[in-house]
């Protein structure tokens, strides 16, 4: 299984000039290799971008990305992390989802596909993220 997250799929349904062909290809290369999931955080994100709930769910089945639940461990962790985020001194209180996102790739010990590695290799340093080199 490969998470992958919301940025990536946002660059391809928005046609994102400069990120909308790497994450193609990686969505397309990685689905030859395994599934490909999302989580709920991710979901609802997603749906910010859908009128209707039909599309955004034929949009994942034409993607074959599958919507797994979170697990309480990663639920903890995520809690967790964000604190010693906000101990850290961070002043961004939106950053909530992306500490759901990381804490399930690290508890699931699966790779996630991203583009904002930054939070997550400072907080979930386990995690394998799949991400641009620069």
């Amino acid at each position: 299984m490969i998470l992958v997250d919301t940025n990536v799929l946002f660059d391809v349904l928005t046609n994102d000039a400069e990120w909308a062909d790497w994450s193609q290809r990686h969505l397309e290369i990685y689905a030859l290799e395994d599934q490909l999931i999302i989580n709920p955080v991710i979901y609802a994100e997603l749906s910010s971008r859908f009128e209707h709930i039909d599309a955004l769910e034929s949009a994942l089945i034409t993607a074959n990305i599958e919507v797994v639940e979170v697990p309480r461990t990663a639920l903890f962790l995520a809690g967790k992390a964000y604190r010693l985020y906000r101990e850290r001194c961070g002043i961004k209180t939106s950053v909530l989802p992306d500490f759901f996102i990381g804490a399930h790739a690290a508890v699931a010990a699966i790779p996630l596909l991203t583009r904002d590695t930054t939070r997550y290799r400072s907080y979930f340093p386990t995690v394998e993220l799949i991400a641009p080199s620069r």
